[in-house]
């Protein structure tokens, strides 16, 4: 008989000899006090470490007003939306959030999802699905979400090169203008913090008929007027068809969503086994998305806070020689190009110098680019940004990553 325990550890201790075996550090987080937290690991001693690697750019999941929102939707109507958002789980706040996202994008409905994994992943599926005949024109670089959920739909797929309009525009021109074409891309890649040439991409799909998706989830409270994001800031809402977002990053909650016109999300939302079979977000979730919403539509604060910061951080570890990949956002990549040294350099961070970074190694970032993925937030101080470039510095000499000066 096969053995299935066998099989299982086998495939584990594989990715450990190749480390690419991933750890899940325990954090404790603390109100009030990120980008703080207490690590509590079993094989280490307890460790106060200042966390460099969050999505939590504008420290939203800390603001008052956030978490007041949240206090008083727990408090008023209990833990859990109760069930799916067909069956007894579609609740005031939601409803009220999708039209405060809707507003953001100056569009006529959106529908929010579990995740922004499950908004990709089910709204391009279930796209590509349904249209007849449906190709997908997917930036080479999209998220896995965005290449899963294509590959789910059993649509035609072509692949265009990074970042690339004229490859983009060489596919279009060969493909069937008859049929459903869709391009899909991301405003803000995450890994590299690379900026997409948003107004040359969306005129090329719109020349060739092609239905437009954005997913902007590393952008949305970040960029853009009113956080609204990155298609926002170019002015194209209006021809970007589908802009997806993530609400547990800038909007420091969780969750994801897409905004349309009401017809293609009443589609969606009729059509979609993602969103039609999985519980809704609860109120209390909800609320505190909400309130992030709408705070950062009024308050410039945050982002002018966190960009200061980011130029900060940045100038000073180019100027200490760190190798830091050429970024526009608010993501700053620090190659290393070994996922052993990545290891070892995230656990001396820790131990030594209570700074944590998680390595980010294959199959996430192709081999040889094995990194740190630096995020400033809106919270750091000058003091943590000093501690921080004073203990890479170290740890990078230690792996004769940089020479000394």
């Amino acid at each position: 008989m096969f053995s299935f325990g066998e099989f299982f550890e086998a495939q584990v201790q594989a990715l450990r000899r190749e480390q690419r075996y991933r750890r899940f550090r325990i954090l404790g987080r603390r109100a009030g006090e990120f980008p703080r937290a207490r690590l509590a690991e079993p094989d280490r001693p307890p460790r106060d470490v200042v966390v460099w690697c969050s999505n939590d750019y504008l420290g939203m999941s800390q603001h008052p007003t956030v978490l007041a929102a949240g206090h008083e939707a727990l408090g008023r109507y209990g833990a859990g939306a109760g069930g799916t958002r067909n069956i007894s789980g579609t609740h005031e706040l939601i409803v009220a959030l999708e039209s405060e996202l809707a507003s953001l994008h100056r569009k006529s409905g959106a529908l929010v999802f579990s995740s922004g994994y499950v908004a990709n992943d089910t709204t391009l599926a279930t796209l590509g699905r349904n249209l007849p005949g449906c190709t997908f024109f997917s930036d080479a670089s999209n998220h896995a979400s965005m290449i899963e959920g294509i590959r789910r739909s059993g649509a035609g797929c072509e692949v265009f090169a990074h970042n690339d309009p004229d490859s983009l525009h060489r596919l279009l021109a060969r493909s069937d203008p008859a049929t459903p074409r869709v391009v899909a891309f991301e405003s803000l890649y995450s890994m590299d913090g690379d900026i997409a040439p948003i107004p040359a991409l969306v005129a090329t799909a719109k020349h060739h008929g092609a239905l437009v998706f954005v997913d902007e989830t590393h952008a949305v409270g970040v960029h853009g007027p009113e956080g609204a994001g990155l298609v926002a800031q170019a002015g194209l809402l209006e021809q970007v068809d589908i802009v997806q977002g993530g609400l547990g990053k800038g909007y420091g909650a969780v969750g994801g969503f897409v905004t349309a016109n009401a017809t293609l999300i009443d589609f969606l939302r009729s059509y979609a086994p993602g969103f039609i079979f999985t519980t809704a977000l609860p109120p209390a979730v909800a609320a505190s998305a909400l309130a992030s919403v709408r705070h950062l539509r009024q308050s410039l604060r945050e982002r002018r806070t966190l960009f200061e910061r980011v130029t900060a951080v940045r100038s000073a570890l180019e100027l200490a020689g760190l190798p830091l990949l050429n970024s526009e956002s608010q993501i700053l990549p620090l190659i290393v190009g070994d996922s052993a040294v990545c290891e070892r350099v995230a656990d001396r961070l820790i131990d030594v110098h209570g700074v944590y970074l998680q390595p980010i190694n294959y199959p996430t970032v192709p081999r040889g680019s094995e990194r740190f993925r630096i995020t400033p937030t809106a919270l750091h101080t000058d003091p943590m940004a000093e501690a921080l470039l004073v203990a890479l510095r170290a740890e990078l000499l230690r792996e004769d990553i940089v020479r000394a000066a």
